[in-house]
């Protein structure tokens, strides 16, 4: 016997026993899944019920005008709550806004910690402060913007500050 033919015989058999392997996995698969699936039929309404469980949607949409099935909750739109409003205290605002410029002295403002430079202003009484303070005021040594720049401020928010920096001042 030649090589060749030696050959083109091994290889016959080689894929004959893979046709005859492919051929036992399909008829295996086959009695699997008819035994498996046998439960239900293609054409039963409970596999068909089965089937659209599976695939139904999570939710529905619906458009304007269309009616709400009834057994379907209905949601009513939530009243707008109005935010709650906090007060800042004076140490708050100071450490928020007036520390900017009161930390450092920009712009002519005096230090904190400066009672020296407060004592001036504090003899002016606190009615000028806070008028100073609330409205704003240019001065020899300075400017001071109103509320400090922070328009989000209240009023009562700005004395409290001011009566912080006086108080702290003086000591």
């Amino acid at each position: 016997m030649n090589r060749d033919q030696k050959f083109f015989d091994m290889y016959s058999l080689v894929i004959g026993v893979l046709a005859l392997f492919a051929l036992g996995i399909y008829v295996g698969v086959t009695k699997l899944s008819d035994m498996t699936q046998g439960i239900y039929t293609v054409d039963s309404d409970e596999y068909q019920a089965a089937i659209q469980d599976r695939i139904k949607p999570l939710s529905q949409v619906y458009l304007p005008g269309e009616e709400v099935a009834t057994n379907q909750p209905v949601v009513s739109a939530a009243e707008p709550v109005e935010p709650v409003a906090t007060v800042l205290s004076g140490p708050q605002v100071y450490n928020e806004a007036c520390i900017i410029c009161h930390g450092a002295g920009i712009g002519g403002a005096p230090k904190i910690d400066d009672a020296a430079l407060w004592e001036p202003r504090i003899a002016q009484g606190n009615e000028t402060l806070y008028e100073h303070a609330i409205q704003g005021y240019t001065g020899e040594y300075g400017y001071m913007p109103p509320k400090g720049a922070r328009m989000d401020l209240s009023d009562a928010e700005v004395i409290g500050a001011v009566d912080y920096m006086v108080e702290t001042a003086s000591n």
